[in-house]
C-alpha cells in the first residue's frame, strides 16, 4: 500500500490495512509491521488503485473501511474483473473504473491520467477461480509527472513498451517477487 501524491493529486495504491492477507482471519500471512496510519487519519484521496485480486493487495475489511471514510465521488480504479469484488465490498458501482491494459481514465478536470499496462502475474481468490479476473500495472501522468505502479509482477519485456507507450517516469514502484 502506497499514498502517492503527484501534481496535487493523492492516490492510493492496493489498500492493506489488516493484520493478515488470507480468507480466513486467524491464518495465512501476518504484516510485517503496523499500518502507518489508520485509514480515518487519511487525507482527502482523489483515487484508489487495486492492481488485482490477491489477498495482499485487495482486503475487503479495507476496503470497506474506505468507501465509508472517503468522499462519496472516490473512483476505485481497477484491472478488468475485479470491479465484482469491490462492489461485493461495499464501493457503489458507478464509483468502479474497470480497465483493460493500455486503457486510461482521466480524474474530473482532466489533469491526471491513470493507465492500466501489462504486468506478469496472476489472478484470484481461491482454488477455482485462477485467472479469471485481469491484473495490471499502472502509469499515473499528471501535468508535470509520472509515476509506475507495478502491482504484482517479475520482469517484463513489456516495461520498455509501457515507458515507449507512457513516457519518462519520474518514480517507478516495482514490487518483483
Amino acid at each position: 500500500t502506497v499514498l502517492v501524491e503527484l501534481d496535487g493529486h493523492r492516490v492510493l495504491t492496493d489498500p492493506v490495512w489488516g493484520e493478515r492477507v488470507s480468507p480466513v482471519s486467524f491464518a495465512g500471512p501476518k504484516r510485517f509491521h503496523p499500518a502507518p496510519v489508520p485509514i480515518a487519519a487519511l487525507p482527502a484521496l482523489d483515487a484508489v488503485i487495486v492492481s488485482h485480486d490477491h489477498y495482499d493487495h485487495l482486503d475487503a475489511p479495507s476496503i470497506t473501511a474506505l468507501v465509508a471514510a472517503l468522499a462519496p465521488t472516490t473512483p476505485f480504479v481497477t484491472s478488468l474483473g475485479v470491479g465484482a469484488h469491490l462492489e461485493a465490498f461495499g464501493v457503489p458501482a458507478e464509483r468502479i473504473v474497470e480497465l483493460d491494459w493500455w486503457e486510461s481514465f482521466s480524474l474530473p478536470g482532466g489533469d491526471l491520467r491513470i493507465t492500466a499496462a501489462p504486468s506478469q502475474h496472476f489472478s484470484g481468490r481461491g482454488v477455482t477461480d485462477r485467472n479469471r479476473t485481469a491484473w495490471s500495472s499502472f502509469h499515473l501522468r499528471g501535468p508535470r509527472h509520472g509515476v509506475f505502479f507495478s502491482g504484482d509482477t517479475g520482469l517484463t519485456p513489456e516495461y520498455a513498451e509501457i515507458r515507449g507507450r507512457l513516457g519518462a517516469m519520474d518514480l517507478v514502484m516495482l514490487e518483483v517477487g
